[in-house]
C-alpha cells in the first residue's frame, strides 16, 4: 500500500516531453530569428571561409548566409504572427525542418550567437583539433 501510494505522488512530479514548447517559447522564438537572424550571414562566411578559403567566403558564404537571413526572417514573422496556435503539426515546435539539403546545414532553433562566449551547445561548435 505504501509502495502504491508513493509512486502516485511522485507521477505529478514528472513535466511532459514538450513542456518547454510552448506559445510564449514560440513568441520568443519568432521575435529573436526577426532581430538576430543576420547573424546568419557571419557564421556561413565563417563556416566556408573554414571549410574552403577566403575567396568562397565573401562569395559562396555571403550568398548563404544572406539565404538563410531571409528565411530566419521569414519564419520569425511567421511564428511571431501565429505565436498562440500549434501551427506545426499541432506543437508549437519551430516549423523549419533541421535537414535541409541544399543549404548543407539545418537551422538551429535560434540564430547563432556572433562574438561572445556563451554556455548554450547550439551556438559554438569546436572542431576535436588541439592546435
Amino acid at each position: 500500500m505504501l509502495l502504491v501510494s508513493t509512486s502516485a505522488a511522485f507521477a505529478d512530479i514528472q513535466a511532459p516531453p514538450q513542456s518547454n514548447q510552448g506559445p510564449t517559447r514560440k513568441l520568443g522564438r519568432g521575435i529573436g530569428n526577426m532581430l538576430y537572424g543576420s547573424t546568419e550571414i557571419f557564421e556561413s562566411m565563417s563556416d566556408v571561409n573554414y571549410t574552403d578559403g577566403n575567396s568562397a567566403a565573401f562569395s559562396y558564404g555571403l550568398v548563404r548566409g544572406l539565404g538563410r537571413t531571409l528565411s530566419r526572417i521569414g519564419y520569425g514573422a511567421f511564428e511571431t504572427v501565429t505565436f498562440p496556435f500549434p501551427t506545426n503539426h499541432g506543437t508549437y515546435k519551430p516549423p523549419y525542418n533541421n535537414n535541409i539539403q541544399w543549404l548543407n546545414s539545418g537551422y538551429s532553433e535560434f540564430p547563432p550567437e556572433v562574438g561572445f562566449e556563451t554556455k548554450y551547445d547550439y551556438a559554438r561548435q569546436y572542431s576535436s583539433q588541439s592546435w
